[in-house]
């Protein structure tokens, strides 16, 4: 067919890898990326520190946090898994450091440093990159893509691989177009949802907080009054609502609660601490501050950060009261918000706010030994274009290491 083995449609992090992976195995490979740059969305992942993995090295342990997409992907991660992606970046220079929860970063803590690493795997002589070349059309015969029409004109090459990414933070180049061919193509494409995004409260003491955030949090959600479940971790405040890792990681479960009706949560600040015990701790800082006034201990008996917000409720109608005026009762209802800070829950960040979304082709459509797609014999798929839900972490990148590895390989 063409002058090209391997036509890749994407430089992010799967589509560089599939690229390098493939060139590096004597194949000349056209690189095509709609944006000005390579890896885009890498440059902001983990808040511009790139989690590149999570260091969780037994494969079963790893792969069963990806729900039912687990069965089909232990194939591909045996050719590629976490312990290869330390090596591909240790070996290239960049030492990588194990933090909370597993997730590994590196060193240097900068996206950046991830970004040159690939960068430099595809600067290869039999790697040809077109940037700001966005994909119009991708056109086949039968079950064969024959070539693909650019803003720049038309290119052919013996195998394609679609790593277009999905559709969350679209100021990035995620834009969905992948998703579109793929439907042209035959495929099933299944509709995309925010899967890990923080979540919007309508409650101003939340939002009051933004920037704080406070770890070992216990945090309760309900459905029209009657308990769903419960978490412990970080909680970070925002001016929308709230985030951090347990929040995000907790995004899809609020989805399928908020399709039930009202969805409440309320914060644990002393998850270790029974009721009884909170009030004789308040009572013990009471005694020892009698005469000073409310509003200048009230940070005595709240988590850091959060004196404001218990001075919102106005369990205590005049903060400048002293101590000692104040009522067994309600130095009661100051012990019992504290155990249960409420808030209710009206939605999810959109797009512009995930940090992964789901949706994409089915596994069942997809060879995920060799990540060929099964309706289209010389197409491959890669990352984020693949229905897998997981959480963060590390989980997603992985993903596209891995995915983009295998199909890099060209079996």
């Amino acid at each position: 067919m063409g002058k090209y083995d391997l036509l890749v449609i994407g430089g992010g992090p799967s589509g560089m890898m599939a690229a390098g992976t493939a060139a590096k195995n004597g194949k000349k490979v056209l690189l095509l990326e709609k944006n000005a740059n390579l890896g885009e969305k890498l440059k902001i992942t983990g808040g511009g520190r790139c989690n590149i993995t999570n260091a969780t090295y037994d494969v079963r342990k790893f792969l069963s946090r990806f729900g039912e997409s687990e069965q089909f992907l232990y194939s591909s991660f045996s050719r590629f898994g976490v312990r290869d992606t330390f090596d591909f970046f240790e070996s290239r220079g960049l030492p990588l450091v194990v933090e909370a929860r597993n997730r590994v970063f590196p060193k240097t803590q900068k996206a950046s440093d991830v970004l040159k690493v690939m960068k430099k795997y595809v600067t290869r002589p039999t790697i040809d990159i077109i940037m700001n070349n966005p994909v119009l059309k991708i056109r086949k015969t039968e079950n064969k893509i024959t070539s693909v029409d650019t803003k720049n004109g038309t290119y052919s090459a013996d195998n394609y691989i679609i790593a277009t990414g999905g559709v969350s933070h679209p100021e990035t180049g995620s834009t969905g177009d992948g998703f579109k061919w793929l439907k042209n193509l035959g495929h099933t494409v299944k509709n995309s949802s925010p899967n890990i995004v923080p979540l919007k409260v309508a409650d101003k003491w939340v939002k009051d907080l933004s920037g704080i955030s406070l770890s070992f949090m216990k945090i309760s959600f309900y459905v029209n009054g009657k308990k769903a479940f419960s978490k412990t971790g970080k909680i970070l405040f925002t001016h929308f609502g709230i985030s951090g890792p347990l929040v995000l990681n907790l995004a899809r479960k609020i989805a399928d609660l908020l399709h039930e009706g009202e969805v409440t949560a309320q914060i644990d600040c002393y998850p270790d601490t029974d009721i009884g015990s909170l009030e004789k701790n308040i009572l013990n800082i009471f005694n020892r501050n009698k005469n000073k006034s409310f509003k200048n201990i009230v940070h005595e008996i709240t988590p850091l950060g959060l004196s404001n917000a218990l001075i919102e409720f106005h369990i205590i109608p005049d903060i400048t009261d002293k101590v000692h005026s104040i009522s067994k009762q309600n130095r009661h209802r100051i012990a019992e918000l504290l155990k249960a800070m409420p808030m209710t829950v009206v939605g999810l960040m959109g797009m512009s706010r995930a940090v992964v979304s789901d949706g994409g082709v089915p596994l069942t459509e997809v060879d995920m030994r060799t990540m060929r797609s099964k309706l289209i014999s010389n197409l491959y798929l890669t990352g984020d274009i693949l229905h897998i839900n997981r959480p963060s972490g590390g989980y997603s990148l992985q993903l596209c290491w891995t995915t983009g590895y295998v199909a890099g390989q060209l079996k």
